[in-house]
């Protein structure tokens, strides 16, 4: 887009996976039924005081951290008063101007390019409830097991110029937060929710164009999706010679479009003031320090020594370290076999195509690392060809069986015996009269005919490598 420049800033609620809520003893376990996690302080009944979750600051402070931040030792929890049904004290507790951390960025890895996303502020807060709009009556529910849950909400900088970047920035975060284990990323479950705010302005221009805030996007395709209709939106508004006007708009995953949902609020309208009921969160350095020791390897480090130790292409180390579970379990399987691309090309493909298929985490899967690393074993020292090893996956996915033990019961031991693969190539030879004398005039692409026809006449147990050999001396 060269006539327009794209600005994009992200809002990122990630709930933080602790036992109880920020401000009182209630479970955050979710799926209970509606309105079992609820008492009298997460209600909004009147009296009643919040205590802080000694937990819910810690793993703000550490996603900080992990984000380049500066953690303030003085941050102040404040009100953010608006009515909505799913808000029972008819305000929610946040943070603004002294939220917990601030100053941070992430460099976003895009191929031929880095992009350095600022970091505004990372703030805690509580969640609202939610509102359940009956289908067949005309009333709504409010279940409000959700309120109060602890949420950090990561405010971006307007540093993304385009909706793969918005898309990388937040996987980023994503992994980040599961590195950590301090969220569990579900975004189907709205544990992991984004609103984008996207605006276009004149390429060339230093000020901002008109910002639209994008609502209801569950999925990082439906964020690229919304992103890139909105973008089209404005731009064709701009080429028309109307305004863009301020407002907060849903995506409609269906219709791949998005809908005024209403004209957007500025942030002083909310009327933000210090909570009177919750004192300044007081940090020593020492403890701050502390957390920073317990990180963990995060996966930016994590892919660049995929990269030095195991010699992976960026690619791979991208792919495999997103996800903590799939890093672990590629180092596992590396740890047995020290083959590390052929064991990376198995998790990429037919590993990975399981998982997709039965909606699961590596970490659930039924094979284990030691049983991908066997099979990888037994294609490298030529006891299988690659196509037996991509046939049997599946089963061996589901009952982590030994993949030599199977092998062997199946008799699917790939034919090295030159002797045997010998009579199979001469019979194709002479079964295929026309092609052989097509190939020693010159078309020698027919090889690839005759070495599918003798792995169809053994069933695919062919050594391919000396199948091509044999083929090269009787042609």
């Amino acid at each position: 887009m060269a006539k327009y420049e794209v600005v994009i800033g992200l809002e990122v609620h990630a709930q933080l996976k602790t036992e109880s809520k920020l401000f009182c003893s209630c479970s955050t376990r979710f799926g209970n039924d509606p309105n079992e996690n609820v008492c009298e302080v997460c209600s909004g009944m009147p009296g009643v005081l919040p205590v802080l979750n000694r937990r819910a600051v810690e793993y703000a402070a550490k996603m900080g951290l992990a984000m380049n931040c500066k953690v303030r030792r003085h941050s102040v929890f404040e009100r953010k008063n608006y009515f909505y049904p799913d808000s029972p004290n008819g305000y929610q507790i946040s943070q603004l101007g002294d939220a917990i951390c601030h100053g941070g960025h992430l460099d976003l890895n895009m191929g031929d390019y880095t992009r350095r996303v600022g970091i505004t502020r990372i703030q805690l807060e509580n969640d609202a409830g939610k509102s359940i709009h009956s289908s067949t009556e005309n009333v709504s529910y409010v279940d409000l097991n959700r309120t109060g849950v602890p949420l950090i909400e990561i405010v971006s900088d307007p540093d993304m110029r385009s909706a793969e970047e918005a898309v990388a920035y937040l996987k980023s975060l994503h992994a980040i937060l599961l590195y950590l284990g301090i969220c569990d990323g579900n975004m189907e479950e709205g544990s992991f929710r984004c609103d984008a705010n996207v605006s276009l302005r004149p390429a060339g221009q230093e000020e901002f164009g008109t910002r639209v805030e994008l609502k209801n996007m569950n999925s990082f395709r439906h964020v690229q999706k919304g992103i890139e209709y909105e973008i089209a939106r404005q731009q064709d508004l701009l080429e028309d010679g109307e305004a863009v006007v301020q407002q907060t708009r849903l995506y409609n995953a269906e219709k791949n479009s998005t809908a005024a949902m209403r004209g957007k609020e500025e942030a002083h309208d909310y009327r933000y003031f210090p909570d009177p009921d919750l004192i300044p969160i007081m940090l020593s350095a020492e403890q701050i320090e502390a957390w920073r020791a317990e990180l963990p390897e995060l996966p930016v480090q994590r892919r660049t020594r995929f990269v030095t130790h195991y010699a992976l292409p960026e690619y791979d180390a991208e792919v495999l370290t997103q996800d903590r579970d799939m890093a672990d379990f590629f180092e596992a399987a590396a740890a047995v076999y020290n083959s590390p691309k052929k064991i990376s090309n198995m998790m990429m493909g037919p590993f990975q195509r399981e998982l997709n298929e039965r909606g699961m985490a590596a970490k659930d899967a039924p094979m284990r690392p030691e049983t991908l690393a066997e099979l990888v074993r037994l294609i490298e020292e030529g006891l299988i060809s690659a196509k037996i090893g991509s046939d049997i996956f599946s089963d061996l996915f589901v009952s982590n069986a030994g993949p030599e033990a199977y092998v062997k019961e199946k008799g699917l031991a790939q034919i090295s015996d030159s002797s045997e693969l010998e009579r199979a190539v001469d019979e194709v030879i002479a079964e295929n009269p026309a092609e052989a004398e097509a190939y020693r005039g010159g078309k020698t692409k027919l090889v690839s005919f005759f070495v599918g026809q003798v792995m169809r006449k053994t069933r695919g147990k062919a050594n391919p490598a000396l199948v091509n050999e044999l083929l090269a001396k009787k042609l």
